[in-house]
């Protein structure tokens, strides 16, 4: 199947199954890369946990954090679905920077986060990037913002009419009612310049070695493995990811290294356009959609010996 035919078919498969989606696979050996709308900008939502990592970690490198100290964080006492670790607590806590960083990004939670936010503000996590030649994602506010929507304010029974607002308040020129869901307020970057972080990440580049192994191992732990993993997850595989969720977002960021030699960076990011909180079909679904572009290029970039007839 051409590529041409391959990218319409998806389309069409993405568009019956209510997910709008903008996707890109990258070989990171030769740069070869497929992908379907991979330049439109989006909302990051708990993505922004994988620079703020970066750059947390960076600085312990450079010795102005110390990985060890401990900090007091407030309790997240949030109940809603969803939140995980510190967010749910209900008491405070004394947590090393070291574990933040493991807290935030291997279960995503936006407490942690926030934390780490405290010592590294969302505009300087982004002027780090930008010295580091990453110039398609921008870090706007911190993480907490991400827990202040409808969905909070309305509860469990009305999950569907807060995702109702998100899928029908945006403008055409990618804004919105709801900030956070709004590309000019937002946190936001495209499938490309996620593409070009994972890169950054797993081969030789401006990002200092011992940062790069220290976050890849990070995400090599990521605990939410409900989304892109069931497709990449293998005897023969070793996935490494990061995802984020927000109202009718669903996205994910992935490395997979195969055994023999082949590694590829994933990028899925996803709207849905169904007004539902719950949507395992949508999960499956962008799932498949990353690993046919995977399938589709490790075809046609695998050396030829290596080619299963």
């Amino acid at each position: 199947m051409s590529t041409e035919t391959l990218l319409r078919t998806l389309r069409d498969e993405l568009d019956d199954g209510g997910l709008r989606a903008s996707l890109l696979v990258r070989d990171l050996a030769t740069g070869d890369e497929v992908g379907l709308d991979p330049d439109v900008p989006l909302p990051s939502a708990s993505l922004v946990k994988l620079p703020l990592a970066l750059a947390t970690v960076d600085r312990i490198r450079r010795g102005e954090l110390d990985g060890a100290h401990a900090v007091e964080v407030a309790p997240g006492r949030i109940t809603t679905s969803g939140p995980t670790g510190l967010s749910r607590f209900r008491h405070p806590a004394r947590v090393a920077l070291d574990d933040l960083l493991y807290l935030s990004t291997c279960m995503s939670d936006g407490t942690a986060a926030d934390a780490l936010f405290d010592l590294t503000p969302p505009d300087r996590v982004t002027e780090q990037l930008r010295r580091w030649g990453l110039t398609g994602i921008t870090i706007r506010h911190r993480t907490e913002e991400l827990s202040e929507t409808p969905q909070e304010q309305l509860g469990p029974g009305q999950a569907h009419l807060a995702h109702a607002l998100a899928i029908g308040a945006s403008t055409a020129g990618r804004g919105h009612r709801l900030p956070q869901l709004d590309t000019s307020r937002a946190n936001t970057g495209t499938a490309r310049a996620w593409a070009d972080l994972l890169q950054a990440l797993w081969l030789p580049s401006a990002v200092p070695t011992a940062t790069a192994e220290r976050v890849r191992e990070l995400m090599r732990h990521n605990l939410l493995r409900h989304r892109l993993a069931p497709d990449f997850s293998s005897d023969a595989t070793v996935w490494s990811s990061k995802t984020g969720t927000l109202l009718n977002l669903r996205h994910e960021v992935g490395v997979v290294e195969h055994t023999d030699g082949q590694c590829f960076a994933v990028v899925a990011l996803t709207e849905s356009l169904v007004p539902a909180s719950s949507q395992p079909g949508a999960e499956a679904l962008m799932g498949h959609a990353a690993r046919t572009l995977r399938d589709h290029l490790r075809r046609r970039t695998r050396p030829a010996h290596q080619r299963v007839k």
